[in-house]
């Protein structure tokens, strides 16, 4: 299985178009003279079925079809099955993106492009690095939960909560949804322990990023690293929605994290604790994975990922 793929496709990725799209990135990749074998998931987090059969069948090079969500769902299998089976060589596995999702926020990060050609000729070169990766247990079900890309918990995962169904609408619908959603958004009190501080406090949210952009295209996070073993913390207590509105430009080009309201830390390890009895959602890559306490540490180059190669 050493020169062979193995595909995971997401049919419902980009509203649909990762379906339709298929049939074209199969003759691709056959063009391209890709040795592979393909599934396509059924149900949500199926894929995490799928990847982990096959890197029991000895699988060590994926891709996947999809967006932020899937490629979130391809990382958890291999870093859950690693605690599973631990003889197995994680360092050997690379993970690949065809992307067609609707935010398509890590890619961006890489300059991966969205044209699935494009996407494929990166494959095909091979080259990767090597990407820390956050680790999240909730403390009421202590599931652990692996992200990629940011994680937060607060008002940004509120509006994850209120815009799911309208994700297909990108940086819109979490643009729309936050900014609906400000005025009326009851803030959680936090207590929140890193780096021997504490911050005890009502709040407004906590990013924990590791790569540039979230929210369709937004730069939350300042001072981004992807390997440097290190998560970039934006603290938020509170912000009016006339701040918000004058800052939208902000929000895209990361200027927003210079911000007076905005504090920013690094960290490679969090403890966070709800001390009222306000819901408190989290999100893992725009993905709601629960509410409550939780810590989250980090795991330094954990994930080999396929990535065009720095011309600068």
């Amino acid at each position: 299985m050493k020169n062979k793929w193995f595909v995971v496709i997401n049919p419902t990725s980009g509203n649909g178009s990762s379906k339709k799209k298929w049939p074209l990135i199969n003759n691709e990749l056959k063009k391209q003279n890709f040795q592979f074998e393909f599934s396509i998931t059924q149900y949500q987090k199926h894929s995490i079925i799928l990847i982990q059969n096959a890197i029991k069948q000895g699988f060590n090079k994926f891709i996947c079809v999809g967006g932020d969500g899937t490629l979130h769902n391809v990382v958890n299998a291999i870093l859950e099955l690693k605690n599973l089976t631990p003889h197995y060589k994680q360092s050997e596995i690379k993970v690949g993106i065809i992307p067609i999702g609707t935010g398509n926020d890590w890619i961006k990060t890489y300059k991966i492009s969205k044209d699935y050609k494009k996407a494929i000729q990166t494959l095909k070169e091979e080259n990767y690095i090597q990407q820390d990766i956050g680790k999240i247990i909730l403390q009421n079900t202590k599931k652990e939960i692996y992200f990629n890309n940011l994680a937060g918990i607060g008002f940004d995962a509120h509006v994850v909560n209120k815009v799911n169904k309208y994700k297909n609408l990108g940086y819109l619908a979490y643009l729309t949804g936050a900014l609906a959603g400000l005025t009326s958004y009851k803030k959680p009190t936090l207590e929140i322990l890193f780096n021997n501080k504490i911050l005890k406090t009502k709040t407004l949210m906590l990013l924990i990023g590791l790569c540039k952009y979230s929210g369709g295209g937004m730069q939350l996070t300042k001072n981004v690293t992807i390997n440097d073993g290190l998560f970039d913390i934006s603290f938020i207590k509170k912000i009016t929605l006339l701040t918000l509105l004058l800052n939208i430009k902000g929000l895209f080009n990361g200027k927003i994290t210079n911000h007076k309201l905005v504090n920013n830390y690094k960290t490679s390890e969090l403890k966070i604790e709800v001390l009222n009895n306000e819901k408190a959602y989290i999100q893992a890559d725009g993905e709601l994975i629960g509410s409550g306490n939780f810590h989250v540490s980090i795991l330094e180059k954990a994930i080999n990922f396929i990535v065009p190669f720095n011309k600068s």
